[in-house]
């Protein structure tokens, strides 16, 4: 009598090699990820600074932003309020903006979870040029020291 049907070896067989095709899959689909959750933080960023300037031209006297809301808070508003929102962030990163003067600010870009959102920390300022921390080392909050030893993003 012929059976049909798949032996227990042959299943063996498939479940190790759809075990090594996701062994060298998973890692590079998190990798991904994680750039992508870098390039949305610089595209945030820079849209962030694009609403300061904004914001400035609008002034009689010019000057940036105090806080965040006045920026998420005018009608129309310059940036969207989820952009600035706590821990997990938006897209793996968690934004702050720090008015400095009328004429300076730092706006900064941190991973919610270092090495699993993002591995750097970004920054960008009055002058729009995009910073970056050095990959291997956690970066702190981000303050006015700390954006001038990031490296310029390219």
């Amino acid at each position: 009598m012929g059976r049909k049907g798949f032996t227990l070896v042959e299943i063996m067989i498939v479940v190790a090699i759809i075990a090594l095709l996701a062994a060298i899959a998973i890692p590079n689909l998190l990798r991904a990820r994680l750039n992508a959750n870098e390039a949305a933080a610089q595209s945030t960023l820079k849209t962030i600074s694009t609403a300061c300037e904004s914001y400035r031209a609008g002034q009689t006297t010019p000057t940036y932003p105090g806080n965040t809301g006045l920026m998420t808070g005018a009608t129309p508003a310059y940036v969207d309020v989820s952009v600035f929102a706590a821990s997990p962030g938006r897209q793996g990163y968690v934004f702050t903006y720090t008015f400095l003067t009328a004429n300076t600010y730092v706006c900064g870009a941190e991973p919610d979870v270092f090495n699993t959102t993002g591995s750097r920390t970004f920054a960008i300022n009055e002058t729009g040029v995009l910073r970056a921390s050095d990959p291997a080392a956690k970066s702190t909050v981000i303050t006015t020291g700390a954006y001038e030893a990031f490296k310029v993003v390219q």
